[in-house]
């Protein structure tokens, strides 16, 4: 596979539970090297899309391409050796650990969890490992600005640092694609204007690939290079920000327009 191809290619991806079509033949490509974003309302299916992606549902119809290889149905843990991250929007951090055991943690488990043996791990070189490891974390700490809370018990933080160190987790196996699930959800414009540089940083220093699901529609025209909407399962647009905010529906949609109101309100 030349790096020209995309990295991520979903193809005419449908999701039905029971009767209920959560997706109907959504098919959309993301570019190494870009931040794709998926918009739409509540409902509009973008979380099973990126549930697909991830490998928490498998698609009824279609097929989901990663890196060259079809993940349609592989186990998660797969998907993470192939070099797919993926936050959550629920935190899922340990609350009694510190904020580097946490990190710590998250490499082991995934280092761990079906693609690297854990007895190289347990039996042959651990403290080599270990060290590696730490190396590793430490520069994660360095780069998410996070040195401040490293000794701290990650249940005592802030909601917008413990997002951030549910970051850190997610990018400590350097993922060739993060997938985040509403990482500005429930923060503060502060909270929301770092987590959006350091996204920006993720993709531009760390040349990371990026799969998003925002709300914050601000967010997402300022940092994203592509954005495909969603309604009702189907994908209604996809392109630029500019082309995707021009698009009569999305406009529709978001900010409120009725066609031909400013013909109608001139006086005849």
């Amino acid at each position: 596979m030349g790096d020209h191809a995309p990295i991520l290619q979903a193809e005419s991806v449908s999701l039905r539970f029971g009767g209920i079509r959560a997706l109907t033949d959504v098919s959309f490509a993301v570019n190494r090297g870009e931040v794709f974003s998926i918009i739409g309302p509540n409902g509009a299916g973008k979380t099973s899309i990126v549930n697909c992606v991830s490998g928490r549902y498998r698609p009824t119809e279609g097929r989901i391409r990663f890196d060259g290889q079809d993940i349609t149905r592989m186990r998660p843990s797969r998907r993470a050796a192939l070099g797919l991250g993926r936050t959550f929007q629920n935190l899922a951090l340990f609350g009694h650990m510190s904020v580097l055991d946490n990190i710590m943690v998250g490499r082991h488990h995934l280092l761990r969890s079906g693609f690297l043996s854990g007895m190289v791990y347990w039996i042959g070189g651990a403290q080599r490992e270990e060290l590696a490891h730490r190396r590793e974390v430490e520069e994660i700490i360095d780069f998410l600005e996070i040195q401040h809370i490293r000794k701290a018990q990650a249940g005592t933080l802030s909601y917008g640092l413990r997002k951030r160190v549910e970051l850190a987790r997610a990018v400590a196996l350097r993922p060739k694609l993060i997938l985040l699930d509403e990482p500005m959800a429930g923060m503060n414009l502060e909270e929301k204007e770092d987590m959006a540089r350091t996204i920006l940083d993720l993709n531009e220093e760390w040349g990371m690939t990026i799969l998003m699901i925002e709300h914050d529609m601000g967010v997402v025209m300022d940092i994203s290079h592509r954005v495909m909407v969603l309604d009702f399962g189907r994908k209604l647009t996809e392109g630029r920000p500019e082309e995707v905010m021009a698009h009569p529906e999305v406009r529709r949609a978001y900010l409120g327009e009725v066609e031909d109101a400013p013909a109608e309100a001139v006086p005849a």
